[in-house]
């Protein structure tokens, strides 16, 4: 028992940046089964006048019951719509001291291979005397796809890049139909920030949450943002 005891406290604290989408999911998947890590709490940029998640526009409704199905609390960390970078890192610098001081000495990420996203994550992160974890770094694109539908995840897809992609992309599930008809220059995983997603479902949740693609809007005259519904809300009408 003592020595079960030990082991727990010597589990690293972590505090996971989740933005909803399948690289989040899965990079999660993977830092839950190292027992080194403990994650302490779910890490949240939101759009404070839209409510949504930023840069995938997904519902804070939709979040919240991620967040309760994954049974870990979550940190909103809030920006408005004009943020700089210098806003956003406030508002960063201000949660990471919190959770800091509470004994939280790692973070994690869902990056796969942009180095300078990577370098960036890593400097400010030092500043804070915090590093970073990437769990999925350096996996093959392709194959984390792959990887992600056979575990039995479920996506669909909330924003897309109108420069890359076409308009019919936009809510649609992430599945191997989407894959095939990917042009060849769209990272399956849209690292490039081809295309973002929401997942609703996969083996890390504990309940499935139930959701759907409702009016697709085009913003900033460049992506186009599906509006993900939860199926129980009065917001269908």
């Amino acid at each position: 028992m003592q020595g079960e005891v030990t082991a727990a406290a010597a589990k690293e604290k972590v505090l996971f940046t989740w933005s909803g989408g399948k690289d989040s999911a899965m990079a999660l998947y993977t830092l839950k089964q190292d027992p080194a890590y403990d994650v302490a709490a779910l890490l949240t940029t939101v759009t404070r006048d839209y409510d949504r998640i930023s840069m995938h526009g997904v519902r804070t409704a939709l979040l919240d019951r991620q967040a309760a199905s994954l049974g870990l609390p979550l940190e909103k960390v809030f920006i408005s719509t004009t943020s700089s970078n210098e806003e956003y890192e406030a508002a960063m610098r201000s949660a990471l001291r919190r959770y800091r001081m509470a004994g939280v000495t790692s973070v994690a990420f869902g990056d796969i291979f942009l180095e300078d996203l990577r370098k960036y994550r890593e400097d400010n992160l030092s500043r804070a005397d915090m590093k970073a974890i990437f769990p999925v770094w350096k996996r093959d694109s392709s194959k984390l796809a792959r990887d992600f539908i056979a575990l039995g995840f479920k996506a669909k897809i909330s924003c897309i890049d109108s420069h890359v992609l076409g308009k019919q992309f936009a809510g649609r599930e992430f599945d191997d139909e989407f894959l095939s008809e990917l042009p060849a220059h769209v990272d399956p995983c849209g690292e490039n920030g081809e295309f973002h997603s929401f997942v609703y479902d996969g083996p890390i949740f504990g309940k499935r949450i139930d959701c759907l693609a409702g009016e697709v809007i085009l913003r900033n005259g460049r992506f186009f943002y599906c509006d993900l519904l939860p199926a129980s809300s009065s917001l269908i009408a």
